[in-house]
């Protein structure tokens, strides 16, 4: 027990201390404080600005006002300024006076119309907010001149009264789906980058050490078995590490927040109704599809001898993540079509499928302890296979691009064996 935590220790240590390490965690934090404070970021630039004032050339005062207080309802950051001619307006806006002018007139109907003219159309809130008051106020006249009450103008325009609600009595909310939506969404970015980049550190971690001739050593002191959970153990204590840190820097902004601080974290992200099974089942799947790639990426790593073959190798490992990503994308806006039920009881696809149905819909209890049942032994059988190969795989040298190199790998082992 005593090699497999230096193994451990070692792995951990190498790569806490690599620049990669340092410089992955290092952006990562700061595009989270970036992102936890883009609201302070923003107002820090717009310090100087006083809102957006927009000038106004109009033929009638009526439908001034009128046009003038639907704007205000809508956006209050929008001010507007009157001249008498096109020539001011258009002087304004080159001396930055005035961000945009609008002439405001009325049709044949009598019914208004308007031109917006800026400098540039990129801006195109200034420009929307300017048609919806536009619209508000066609409306407004068009149902007057019908000669409309106010009391029936207001009943025909309000909503009309539409819910959504489910036979099956414990059938989730349409809230909490919003709510456990948002958070499926960001846990499977999560498993699917956790995946991809800690499944590529242990494959190049093996192929590193097989390349300096460190692990012919290695194999005749510790079983490939031990050494190869060893990696998959040290590079996972690595994640945390990096997870630990960015989770701790992105609660301390958090915190910080005035918003988060009235309403608390949870309210903030609009993750308050969601059952704390949701975040169990979160933290189940991550780890089981943790180590089902890991497993993989490490025996995989074994058939190469060369640095610059990893990638190719595992690619095949890369694509399968890269499916189950897209299928759980699909599957946020259908998680109860039969395509996502199937798909969520394959073992390379279950830690985000079946975690996306547990999170956005009731799922019978039997369904998911089988598919962590199909999981758990699909990792075991990985890692009885994996060891196997991965005792074989590391005592081949040469160029390796092809899986024929996995019966090769346990040919090897075999022989080693019968040597013993």
């Amino acid at each position: 027990m005593n090699k497999f935590w230096i193994i451990v220790s070692h792995t951990y240590l190498n790569k806490l201390k690599t620049k990669s390490f340092i410089i992955t965690t290092a952006i990562t934090v700061l595009i989270l404080l970036g992102i936890t404070n883009i609201q302070t970021i923003i107002n820090a630039f717009n310090k100087d600005e006083d809102g957006t004032t927009v000038g106004v050339i109009h033929q009638s005062n009526e439908v001034y006002t009128l046009f003038q207080q639907n704007i205000n309802a809508i956006d209050k950051e929008i001010k507007l300024k009157v001249f008498k001619s096109e020539t001011q307006a258009k002087a304004a806006v080159e001396k930055e006076k005035i961000d945009g002018y609008l002439q405001l007139s009325v049709n044949q109907e009598q019914l208004p119309q308007a031109v917006y003219k800026a400098q540039s159309l990129a801006e195109s809130t200034v420009s929307s907010s300017l048609e919806q008051a536009l619209q508000q106020t066609k409306t407004a006249m068009a149902t007057q001149k019908l000669g409309l009450e106010p009391e029936k103008i207001e009943q025909l325009y309000s909503p009309a009264s539409f819910e959504r609600e489910a036979l099956v009595e414990d059938a989730k909310t349409e809230e909490e789906l919003s709510q456990a939506r948002g958070l499926v969404y960001v846990l499977l970015f999560v498993i699917y980058f956790a995946v991809i980049m800690y499944g590529s550190m242990i494959a190049m971690e093996v192929a590193t050490e097989k390349s300096s001739r460190v692990m012919e050593i290695l194999v005749s002191s510790v079983s490939p078995i031990t050494q190869m959970f060893a990696k998959i153990i040290g590079i996972a204590l690595l994640s945390l590490t990096q997870f630990g840190i960015i989770l701790t820097v992105g609660y301390a902004s958090l915190q910080k927040n005035s918003a988060t601080q009235q309403e608390g974290i949870f309210e903030y992200l609009g993750f308050s109704d969601i059952p704390i099974q949701t975040f169990l089942y979160a933290i189940v799947f991550f780890i089981l599809g943790y180590f089902l790639f890991a497993t993989l990426a490490a025996f995989l790593g074994s058939l190469v001898s060369r640095i610059e073959d990893v990638q190719q190798m595992i690619t095949p490992m890369t694509l399968m993540i890269v499916a189950a990503f897209i299928i759980a994308m699909f599957g946020l806006g259908k998680p109860d079509t039969p395509f996502i039920t199937i798909t969520s009881f394959i073992p390379f696809f279950a830690p985000m499928i079946m975690f996306l149905r547990v999170g956005m819909l009731t799922v019978p209890i039997w369904e998911v302890v089988v598919s962590i049942g199909l999981l758990i032994g699909t990792i075991v059988v990985l890692a009885l296979f994996g060891a196997r190969v991965y005792k074989g795989g590391v005592l081949m040298y040469g160029q390796s691009s092809s899986f024929k190199d996995i019966k090769k790998a346990i040919q090897l082992t075999k022989k080693e064996k019968n040597d013993e």
